[in-house]
């Protein structure tokens, strides 16, 4: 707000000093000889008069007749003015178009109507633009607190309308995966304290079962045995209860929406392209789209940016930053998108654990990542009725993804 009313002092200031400075100089033209010719060439016709030179009036432009008046002052219907030369009083007929103060009045109007313009759109940037988005500047940081249940209004007008409807649909979305997370951390307490109290019905068995054991209580050999069968079915029990905890660890923990539907092939790769042509310009990584025929695909086409966005940023984060390439094959009513970079340093004996869930190779480094990127990726590329898989070839890995063909 301050720069804007900086600006509107400073814009004023200029256009003030502009109107002021060229009126002035206008006017200093205009009382000046330069402004007023018939006199210059009265005072030159006057001076060959008392030198007693001849003038024709043909070399002058503005006076149009020169009269000695000796009986007596008379009027005329043109301008004129009278000299005094040698004694006697001369009149000196002129005509001349005050075309300067014709000019000024131009300037000043044209002036006027563009100085309206520019307060104009000033004030149209400020009630549009500078007003309504000084409403919504601290919405991004209650956002970043966790504030999520004021929803935003739409604005009237259509400079911030897309703008304020994403940060709403975000909100929206942060506010879900909010209550999500909570149902999650509720169900997994709820898990592990049930699973926790069904442990310890085994576990007691098994340590009074021990403890018999230890101070020799059964001397009978068939009731030893007896013993050591109840004592491996608890362990079976607990074991059955550690596999339902490993098995809810590695079921589906993210709610990725998918909306299936149809795109063109066209359309995704230009969005891919808006990503990170300057992005890998900048990384001095050579990015190179192969020829392709533009097809209609099926599937959710943000989801499917995402999925190439995700391959993408591996191969920048892994890669060694020399080349990424786009190419494209149809097969079975399928297409295939592969992502191939160089400088691959990941063992090959590794590559079928790529797509778990946290799961990170050896060729991590300092890299820091969640290993979640390319399990979103399979699990996206599941939900749109596709598949994705990872190839070596020496310094190369092609991440491929399968889209079915509308």
């Amino acid at each position: 707000m301050k720069s804007f009313i900086r600006l509107l002092i400073a814009v004023t200031a200029v256009l003030a000093a502009v109107f002021i400075g060229a009126n002035l100089i206008m006017n200093n033209s205009n009382e000046g000889g330069a402004g007023r010719p018939y006199r210059v060439e009265a005072d030159r016709i006057a001076l060959k008069i008392e030198k007693g030179e001849d003038y024709s009036l043909s070399d002058y432009s503005t006076i149009t007749a020169v009269e000695k008046l000796s009986g007596g002052f008379k009027c005329g219907n043109s301008d004129y003015l009278v000299k005094e030369i040698g004694g006697n009083l001369y009149r000196f007929d002129y005509e001349y178009n005050h075309k300067s103060g014709n000019a000024a009045l131009l300037f000043n109007v044209c002036f006027s109507v563009a100085a309206a313009v520019i307060f104009g759109v000033l004030f149209w940037v400020y009630f549009a633009i500078i007003r309504p988005f000084n409403k919504i500047s601290g919405y991004p940081a209650e956002l970043a607190k966790g504030n999520l249940t004021i929803p935003l209004r739409q604005s009237k007008g259509r400079c911030f309308s897309k703008f304020l409807w994403g940060l709403d649909l975000l909100r929206e979305k942060l506010e879900k995966q909010k209550t999500a997370e909570l149902a999650l951390q509720k169900q997994n307490k709820t898990m592990v304290l049930s699973l926790s109290h069904d442990i310890k019905t085994p576990l007691g068995v098994i340590e009074l079962y021990a403890k018999a054991l230890e101070k020799g209580l059964y001397m009978d050999e068939g009731k030893k045995r007896e013993t050591a069968v109840s004592i491996n079915a608890k362990c079976e029990e607990i074991r059955k209860y550690v596999d339902d905890i490993s098995k809810t660890a590695r079921e589906d923990f993210m709610d990725l929406q998918v909306n299936n539907g149809e795109f063109y092939l066209s359309k995704l790769i230009a969005d891919v392209k808006r990503f990170y042509t300057d992005k890998l310009a900048l990384l001095k990584t050579d990015f190179e789209i192969q020829s392709y025929s533009d097809c209609l695909l099926g599937g959710d086409q943000e989801r499917a940016v995402e999925v190439i966005q995700n391959i993408i940023e591996n191969a920048i984060k892994y890669g060694n930053g020399k080349t990424i390439s786009l190419s494209f094959e149809k097969e079975d009513g399928c297409l295939l998108v592969h992502v191939k970079n160089s400088g691959c340093t990941l063992n090959e004996s590794e590559l079928p654990h790529i797509f778990e869930s946290f799961w990170r190779g050896s060729n991590i480094g300092s890299n820091s990542g969640s290993g979640l990127g390319l399990y979103i990726c399979r699990t996206l590329m599941h939900k749109m009725n596709g598949e994705i898989f990872a190839e070596i070839e020496g310094d190369y890995i092609t991440v491929t993804a399968v889209f079915a063909m509308a």
